[in-house]
């Protein structure tokens, strides 16, 4: 692709990089910003990697060495690569501190990026930006170690719902496979990922299974998290990663939404679609966000009872669309 190999010319010769994720960073923003930062320092170059917010627990084991930080002032880079943010705000407090650099790399999959890179990679098909770095690091040549095939199987893992979402492509098996040739470690991905969440996250999720709604002939379905359910529950942001997946896979539900609390006149929401006819990225573009078709999100001003109003509202109206 040429791209990668544009990517790959400007890149070789910056000696001073920055590897930037997005806010409330996941498995794939994670695992493509270790993977690919851990790459550049073997090929001899100082890189920094930075996020606005602290790696999740579920996550701490791919960075045994402290290697994602929070941003620092006073530093200057030859090139910045962003990886999996749709857009420069979504990199967070962290934009504050790239502002010194020569070059801005935009590596993404997300369908509603914006391109706010000097060079864009943005492939809307690819499930995960773990498989853009991984097609990257091969085209390089770079060495895959057993500890950056664990970053981006985790990658690749999590953006596809461990390869169960639509969006899973055959590419993502291959590059899977490739990944544990390389030495990822199954077992232990598995367990830190799926088989070892905290107690206060159990406690959220029963505050979810006891108040989650169902309307519109049981096709829709939504909950509310508020500052008093992670108080209550002693779970933080990152306890709610994934809890929509449980609501979404109850049978009749062809739309899942999260309505999340962020200031009294703040919500953040997260849609989940189940089928290729209603694209959530659309209906979270009508407030301001984005995504993919069939995972987007979106942060809406406004009382909360009249947000869960317009965005139930814009859900059913997408549903009736395809009926």
């Amino acid at each position: 692709m040429k791209i990668i190999e544009r990517i790959l010319d400007a890149v070789r010769p910056c000696q001073t990089l920055c590897v930037a994720g997005h806010i409330r960073p996941d498995g794939d923003c994670v695992g493509s910003q270790l993977g690919l930062t851990l790459a550049l320092r073997a090929e001899g170059k100082s890189v920094a990697c930075w996020n606005e917010d602290e790696l999740p627990q579920k996550l701490a084991f791919l960075d045994p060495d402290g290697v994602l930080q929070k941003p620092k002032a006073g530093q200057s880079f030859d090139c910045v690569i962003a990886t999996d943010a749709a857009s420069f705000e979504r990199l967070g407090k962290v934009g504050e501190f790239i502002k010194d650099r020569k070059l801005l790399i935009n590596i993404d999959h997300h369908a509603s990026n914006d391109r706010f890179g000097d060079i864009n990679w943005v492939a809307s098909r690819a499930p995960s930006t773990g498989e853009l770095i991984y097609l990257m690091l091969r085209k390089a040549r770079w060495p895959i170690t057993p500890q950056i095939a664990d970053c981006l199987f985790t990658a690749v893992s999590t953006d596809t719902g461990s390869f169960q979402y639509p969006t899973t492509r055959p590419t993502s098996y291959h590059v899977a496979g490739e990944l544990v040739k390389r030495g990822a470690d199954l077992e232990k991905i598995c367990h830190e990922v799926y088989q070892s969440y905290p107690i206060s996250r159990v406690r959220l999720l029963q505050r979810v299974y006891n108040r989650f709604k169902l309307t519109h002939d049981n096709q829709i379905a939504y909950f509310w998290l508020r500052q008093q359910d992670y108080a209550r529950s002693g779970a933080d942001k990152a306890d709610s990663e994934g809890l929509i997946d449980h609501i979404r896979a109850i049978d009749p539900v062809v739309v899942a939404c999260v309505f999340e609390e962020m200031e009294p006149e703040l919500t953040r929401i997260s849609l989940r679609s189940k089928t290729t006819k209603v694209d959530v990225n659309q209906i979270a573009a009508q407030f301001g966000g984005g995504g993919h078709p069939a995972a987007a999100g979106a942060r809406i001003p406004g009382r909360p009872l009249s947000v869960q109003r317009r965005v139930i509202a814009a859900i059913k109206k997408a549903l009736v669309a395809v009926r």
